[in-house]
């Protein structure tokens, strides 16, 4: 008797197929970038949750050279080939827009590609501007720059959730779906064999520690009783004066 007989005579409902289309490494990267960028951007201008922003914008940094890794010893679909492969459609689309023989789904693909790369591209400038700032290297136009540069990501990130919640509404399907649960519904084999669940863990894990360092170096006080991650450039010579 099948599957489907047995599920019916049963009385209970037979399960939806699906297919893993996205591994657990690159799920939790996603999430973890996603919530470091949300919490550095919401703790931008406030001084109390200063160390909370910096050591968000460290992880940023951690997560963009897991990336860059990712690209090259990834599956086939995470790999920098893959992705430039399909930026180049760009050229394709902008002849199909002059001829009026656009391909709607390849121009909608091509989007959300493209809001990936930008957000990406953003990460580098941003993690660097931001360290500057936060060592004094540089002068108030720093803050600027940095400024520039989250607001430029901020751009982005929206930009590709909407492009999931429209294309989402346009498909009558739910496109966050595989970036939650690897999954997508459908019969058919798996297009991720391995679903690297050990580096997933070993990622969210370093993670993890590294808030834990942090915190506890946020509990350090100073001789003037400030907490010491509210102090600019922990670690270095403060300079001070007399005030005989």
């Amino acid at each position: 008797m099948s599957n489907t007989a047995t599920a019916t005579v049963s009385g209970a409902p037979a399960p939806v197929p699906s297919r893993r289309t996205v591994d657990a490494f690159t799920r939790t990267w996603h999430a973890l970038l996603a919530l470091s960028f949300a919490g550095a951007y919401i703790t931008a201008e406030s001084e109390v949750f200063r160390r909370v922003h910096v050591s968000l914008g460290y992880t940023m940094g951690g997560l963009l050279l897991a990336r860059l890794l990712w690209g090259f010893m990834g599956p086939r679909y995470a790999r920098w080939s893959a992705m430039w492969g399909k930026l180049r459609g760009v050229g394709d689309g902008l002849r199909g827009l002059r001829t009026g023989q656009i391909q709607w789904r390849q121009a909608q693909n091509l989007y959300m590609v493209w809001t990936v790369a930008l957000v990406l591209l953003a990460i580098a400038p941003v993690v660097l501007s931001g360290y500057a700032v936060y060592q004094e290297w540089t002068g108030e136009w720093m803050e600027d720059v940095h400024e520039f540069f989250g607001n430029f990501m901020l751009t982005a990130v929206l930009a590709h959730i909407a492009g999931v919640v429209l294309l989402s509404l346009g498909r009558r399907r739910n496109l966050a779906k595989p970036m939650l649960t690897g999954r997508v519904d459908g019969a058919g084999p798996d297009l991720i064999k391995s679903n690297h669940g050990v580096l997933a863990a070993s990622l969210f894990a370093a993670v993890l520690a590294f808030w834990a360092l942090q915190w506890q170096g946020s509990e350090r006080v100073q001789t003037d009783g400030a907490v010491a991650w509210l102090q600019p450039g922990l670690g270095k010579p403060q300079s001070s004066t007399d005030d005989d």
